[in-house]
């Protein structure tokens, strides 16, 4: 019985070792493609963008020029955005995941936690693409709402602020979070 049970978390700890390389890996591939270093300008933007930025400008225009249901929807994403930073924060705490390339200089460092995974960049922006392209169905808006999340989830990896799973996972539960407490959030606003 102890023998299965060292064999299999053998096995286990050799699939985990494997992902692990894979991500460290695909992290240089990604910060030193040729091809997205022709739009470096735009992956900076981007990484600056995702810290609220474009959301909040997005917000705050619904607020002044959209009618009682657009504020509504300010008021869901909102909601959802304050849990969805509750809990990738405490997710962060839980992993302990040091960033791949940890600065302790410039303005910027000021700003970000030391914790990688998962990315904060991707969990509130890909929640809030799934809020937005819930809450105005029209398939241009999904498709810019969704283009600007993937544009800031992968200007995280290029600039190794986070490894690809960081985002990749991040993203996911920005999508699960939203969806489950999407329901519950459209019951309080509307």
């Amino acid at each position: 019985m102890i023998n299965a049970w060292a064999r299999a978390t053998n096995r286990l700890d050799v699939v985990i070792d494997g992902i692990l390389r894979w991500d460290v890996e695909a992290l240089y591939a990604v910060s030193e493609s040729t091809p997205l270093r022709r739009i470096a300008p735009l992956l900076a933007g981007a990484t600056y963008l995702g810290d609220g930025y474009l959301w909040g400008v997005l917000a705050l225009g619904l607020i002044l020029f959209g009618g009682p249901a657009d504020r509504s929807y300010v008021l869901v994403g909102g909601g959802i955005s304050i849990i969805n930073i509750a809990i990738f924060r405490l997710f962060k705490l839980l992993f302990a995941r040091p960033r791949p390339v940890f600065t302790t200089f410039g303005l910027r460092s000021r700003f970000m936690d030391r914790y990688s995974f998962p990315s904060g960049h991707a969990t509130t922006s890909f929640g809030l693409a799934f809020v937005i392209s819930h809450c105005y169905p029209l398939l241009a808006a999904q498709v810019v709402v969704y283009l600007a999340a993937g544009t800031i989830a992968l200007s995280r990896v290029y600039m190794k602020e986070h490894y690809p799973l960081d985002v990749i996972c991040g993203a996911l539960l920005g999508i699960c979070i939203s969806a489950s407490l999407l329901p519950v959030f459209e019951r309080l606003f509307f």
